[in-house]
């Protein structure tokens, strides 16, 4: 079979396209062939070499696609189940072998290609939103990035929890998507001065929280933001990794918090997976949330794709494609 490995860290070039035995499920396991595979910014972070992993490394931590074969012992899924699943490396291949206790089946109504659109984008926006700080009427947050993949997720569950939303974006094109996901008010960073517009916005109050997933560009700003006892929640670094950080900052700027989560830590048990799973299915099934997936490339063309992203050129969903 046919699958997207690194060799050595590097750029979108480091990228290989080479031909691997198919896996076989061990007890416990199950193979799914892969539909769609999704591209997400922590396959960035891995190709690059930010994050280690033991090469040669298959990239992809999420897909969509049908479980083909399982192992002994697995009761959570049969062959022929359409699942989906993130948080497990090797998505970009024909076929990825996945502990079975990861894998959701998806309910009527929802493709194969929703469920890798969904999985890591949507399920991070739904703890950010949820429980990191739970989101409520009268709260007002910053989405930064309020265009990508999780952040017109993020857009969107914000304003069914009831809060308001200023999202940050960098065209018009981007703003325009942006308000139709439901943020109320939009900045465009790279015309406006996102804190003084924050600051105009919320009459001089501040923000409960910020959700910033852009790292280096916005990270100490966005302490300018938030109102006494509010939340700055880095999650990403789209922008690089954020330097050394003095804590005195928290206590000079209204006894903040800080807070650096991650999807895994947040469907840790099985439980906590098909909970958060099942609550995001239902939204997007019943339209109260949509996946915007206007981009795919063919899995050949990961680096492409890469590119593509790197180069802020993609909004919502990106897929690849076996």
């Amino acid at each position: 079979m046919k699958a997207v490995r690194i060799h050595t860290p590097g750029g979108p070039d480091a990228m290989k396209l080479d031909d691997v035995p198919q896996p076989e499920p061990k007890a416990g396991e199950a193979v799914v062939k892969v539909d769609a595979a999704g591209l997400n910014y922590i396959d960035v972070y891995f190709r690059s070499g930010q994050y280690k992993g033991a090469y040669p490394l298959t990239l992809g931590m999420e897909a969509g696609g049908t479980v083909a074969a399982v192992g002994s012992g697995v009761s959570e899924v049969s062959a022929g189940d359409k699942v989906a699943y993130t948080g497990v490396p090797g998505a970009y291949a024909e076929y990825a072998v996945v502990p079975a206790a990861r894998l959701v089946k998806l309910p009527a109504g929802l493709s194969t290609k929703h469920g890798a659109a969904m999985m890591l984008q949507g399920l991070t926006a739904h703890y950010l939103a949820a429980s990191t700080y739970p989101l409520k009427s009268g709260d007002t947050c910053l989405v930064h990035a309020a265009a990508g993949g999780v952040g017109l997720l993020l857009c969107q569950i914000a304003k069914l929890r009831g809060a308001r939303v200023i999202g940050t974006v960098s065209t018009d094109e981007k703003a325009k998507l942006a308000r139709e996901a439901g943020a109320d008010e939009v900045i465009l960073y790279t015309k406006q001065d996102f804190v003084a517009e924050v600051k105009r916005l919320t009459g001089g109050k501040g923000l409960h929280v910020v959700y910033d997933a852009v790292g280096k560009d916005t990270f100490d700003k966005g302490f300018e933001c938030l109102l006494p006892r509010g939340m700055m929640v880095l999650y990403g670094q789209s922008s690089g990794p954020v330097g050394p950080f003095d804590l005195q900052v928290l206590n000079a700027r209204g006894s903040l918090f800080v807070t650096r989560p991650s999807l895994n830590h947040h469907i840790a048990s099985r439980e906590e997976l098909l909970q958060r799973t099942a609550e995001l299915a239902g939204w997007i099934r019943d339209g109260k949330v949509k996946l915007r997936m206007e981009f795919e490339f063919p899995l050949k063309d990961a680096a492409e794709a890469h590119r593509a992203l790197e180069g802020r050129k993609t909004t919502g969903k990106v897929l690849l494609i076996p």
